[in-house]
Formats: C-alpha cells, structure tokens, sequence
C-alpha cells in the first residue's frame, strides 16, 4: 500500500487515482497520522463494472446497446460465411501494400 500525505495527495490526485485503478491502494496521511484511505471498487460489484464500461464508452471502445434483443435472437442461424476467414485475412495481407 502506498502513502501519500495531504499535500502530495492534492497535487497528484489524477496519479494516485491512476494507481487505485490498476488495483493499488493509497493510504492518506496528515502530518504522519493516517486519516483515510483511497481503495479499488471489489471486482464485480456493480459500481466497479459501470465505471469500467464508461471508461471504454468514453475511450470509443465500446457503444452500449439500447432497448432489448428479440426473443428469438439466439435461435436464430447465424449467417453463413463465404469461404474461410483465415483465406481472407491471409489474402487482404498478400494485397495490403506496406
């Protein structure tokens, strides 16, 4: 656990945050005496997981489908492929001009 007095904590919040994203914790001390402490949500608590998929939505990474699937969606067939994606990703490379 890393510590941090109040002093350091106010000017490099946005590192210690950074920290307590990649799962550290950070003990905030006032002249020596600890007096709180910044932790990591539990993994799979539900604010840990909308945190986590507003970041990717912020990032462009994800996009949050609206409404719900139709009630058939997964017996649905799934489409069918025209030749093996393994042929075409191999062939787009033999194209591709580097």
């Amino acid at each position: 656990m890393r510590a941090a007095n109040i002093t350091e904590a106010k000017n490099n919040l946005s590192k210690l945050i950074k920290k307590v994203r990649h799962g550290e914790s950070v003990l905030i001390l006032d002249r020596s005496i600890p007096v709180a402490r910044l932790e990591p949500l539990p993994l799979g608590s539900s604010e840990a997981d909308e945190a986590r998929l507003a970041e990717l939505e912020r990032q462009g990474l994800l996009k949050r489908g609206k409404g719900k699937l139709p009630k058939d969606f997964w017996t649905r067939p799934r489409p069918q492929l025209k030749g093996s994606a393994v042929d075409a990703l191999l062939q787009e490379r033999k194209e591709a001009r580097w």
